[in-house]
C-alpha cells in the first residue's frame, strides 16, 4: 500500500510539475517580448539588430542598452556559414559607442559573401553610420536621424602630440570606410563632421533621413518592406548568378 501511494504521489508531482513548466512556457514570450505569442517561421533571412550602445572592451553600466560587439561576431559568423541563411537584414537604432568594436562589426558586415541590406530606424548615430554603409544597400525611415561627429577619448588623456595624431589616424579610419562604402564625398562628409552650431554641445550634423539619401550617405528612403524586397531580388540574382546593380 506504501508503494501504490508513494507512486501516486509521485504521479501527482509530476504532473504539476509538468503544468507548471507549461506555464512558464506559455509566460516566456510575454516576459521577454511583451505579447503571448510569436510567429513561427522558417527563414532563409537572418535579421540581426544594432541597439542601444555598442559595447567595446569596457562594460556599460547594467542600466544601458547595448549591443556587444562579442555577441555580433559569432552571429555573423554563424550566419555566413550556414547555408540555410541566403541573405542578412541589419537594423539599426543606435546612439553609436565604442569606435574599434564599430567598426569590427561594419568591416565584418561589408565582407559577408550573402546579400545585405541595412535599414536605418530612429537614429543610426556616431559610429552607426559606418555599420550603416556597410551593408550592400541601405535604407533609412523618413522620420530617422543620423548624428555625424568627430571620435572622442574616454578617460585619462595625456596631452602630447601623439595623442592627437592617434585620434587623426583613428577619425581617417573611420572617414576612409564611410566614403568606400558609400556615394558620399569626403569633403562633404568632413564638413558635416567638423560643423558647428548644429548640435548644443558637440561638434557635428544631424542628417535627416532625406538629407542622408541627398548626399549619397544612404541609399535610399524607405521601411522594412523595402528593405526585404530589395534583400530578395539580391537573393534570387545571387541563384541565378546575376550582376547586382
Amino acid at each position: 500500500m506504501d508503494q501504490i501511494s508513494n507512486l501516486r504521489n509521485q504521479n501527482q508531482m509530476n504532473e504539476i510539475g509538468t503544468e507548471e513548466a507549461k506555464k512558464n512556457t506559455n509566460l516566456d514570450p510575454v516576459q521577454q517580448y511583451g505579447q503571448t505569442q510569436l510567429p513561427s517561421t522558417e527563414s532563409n533571412i537572418y535579421c540581426l539588430t544594432i541597439i542601444g550602445q555598442v559595447e567595446g572592451h569596457l562594460v556599460l553600466p547594467p542600466q544601458n542598452k547595448t549591443t556587444k560587439y562579442e555577441h555580433m561576431i559569432p552571429q555573423l559568423v554563424a550566419a555566413e556559414q550556414n547555408n540555410r541563411i541566403e541573405g542578412m537584414l541589419i537594423i539599426l537604432n543606435t546612439v553609436g559607442g565604442d569606435v574599434e568594436a564599430g567598426l569590427a562589426i561594419a568591416e565584418m558586415i561589408s565582407t559577408l559573401s550573402k546579400p545585405t541590406v541595412a535599414l536605418v530606424l530612429g537614429g543610426g548615430h556616431s559610429i552607426g553610420v559606418p555599420i550603416a554603409v556597410a551593408a550592400d544597400y541601405s535604407f533609412i525611415a523618413d522620420t530617422a536621424t543620423m548624428i555625424i561627429h568627430p571620435i572622442r577619448l574616454n578617460g585619462l588623456v595625456i596631452g602630447v602630440p601623439q595623442t592627437f595624431e592617434y585620434l587623426d589616424k583613428m577619425q581617417e579610419r573611420v572617414i576612409r570606410f564611410i566614403t568606400n562604402h558609400s556615394n558620399m564625398k569626403e569633403e562633404k562628409l568632413k564638413e558635416f563632421m567638423f560643423k558647428t552650431g548644429d548640435l548644443a554641445r558637440d561638434v557635428g550634423t544631424v542628417v535627416m533621413g532625406p538629407d542622408a539619401v541627398k548626399h549619397g550617405l544612404i541609399q535610399a528612403v524607405g521601411g522594412i518592406g523595402d528593405a526585404l524586397s530589395e534583400l530578395n531580388r539580391r537573393i534570387a540574382e545571387r541563384k541565378i548568378g546575376g550582376y547586382l546593380q
